[in-house]
């Protein structure tokens, strides 16, 4: 295993999508100092632990692995490496490259890794991310990715997760990187969704309540002006566009009766 560190201002290209992360660039601010500091961690440099609580080892074991190739470069705000990319070496002599499988970060810059984004060996895109959104050493959101776009996304908004045991009460599913529904548990003790969101256009449609924890809806609330503007503007948007105009196939010889032309 070849390890690679560039001092420098590095991009920070992983975002938890519907989470606090800092997710920095060059362009952006660094992590606030007031950000809370994960157990063992410290927002002095010089007293940054030695294990970082790497997360892409937790997933894939690269301090195991001598064909992956890792690098850490230095982010914004922060004056140690504080990002790390791990590569795959795949294919063979000409064909042989370099993939990304795993970047993580430490966010709030106290020396604890703290999200994760684990892609594709085959094609590079984005299959799987986790983060640590409260700094608790414990993740608390979990997206699956499908052809490199966000398709599910669960997260704990209580914290309620242990090392041991997942405990979302957030679910959001998207249809072709859009938003399309979400599930939620907001008051049944059994943990399962009991709230019901479905969105059309990227906005909110309807939702559906479980008043009696059984796992179906009792009541349908609808945004019925926000629905009947929006088929108006569907409708709108086909007048003006017209009727769908006919498609002529020719035949081979221009014939109408199978090719062959009448003498």
């Amino acid at each position: 295993m070849s390890v690679a560190r560039t001092i420098g201002l590095g991009v920070l290209a992983v975002c938890a999508f519907g989470a606090a992360v800092a997710c920095g660039s060059k362009d952006q601010n660094p992590p606030p100092k007031s950000a809370s500091t994960a157990p063992g961690g410290s927002k002095d440099f010089n007293k940054w632990p030695k294990d970082d609580k790497s997360l892409c080892h937790s997933q894939m074991g690269w301090r195991d692995k001598p064909e992956l190739e890792v690098q850490e470069t230095v982010g914004p705000g922060s004056i140690k490496p504080n990002v790390r990319r791990v590569y795959r070496w795949v294919g063979e002599r000409e064909n042989r490259k370099k993939l990304l499988v795993c970047r993580e970060i430490d966010t709030n810059l106290d020396g604890i890794k703290d999200v994760v984004r684990l892609f594709d060996d085959k094609k590079g895109e984005a299959k799987h991310e986790e983060a640590d959104t409260d700094y608790d050493g414990i993740i608390d959101v979990k997206v699956d990715f499908v052809a490199g776009r966000i398709a599910r996304e669960e997260i704990d908004t209580r914290h309620a997760s242990t090392p041991a045991m997942w405990k979302p009460d957030v679910w959001k599913f998207y249809v072709d990187g859009q938003l399309s529904r979400i599930r939620r548990n907001t008051h049944c003790a059994n943990g399962k969704a009991d709230t019901w969101e479905i969105y059309r256009g990227g906005q909110l449609e309807r939702i559906g309540n479980d008043s009696t924890c059984d796992g179906h809806v009792d009541r349908w609330d609808r945004d019925t002006e926000r629905i009947l503007a929006l088929e108006d503007q569907q409708k709108q948007a086909q007048a003006e566009a017209g009727p769908p105009q006919p498609v002529t196939v020719g035949l081979p010889d221009g014939g109408a009766d199978g090719g062959k032309k009448k003498k």
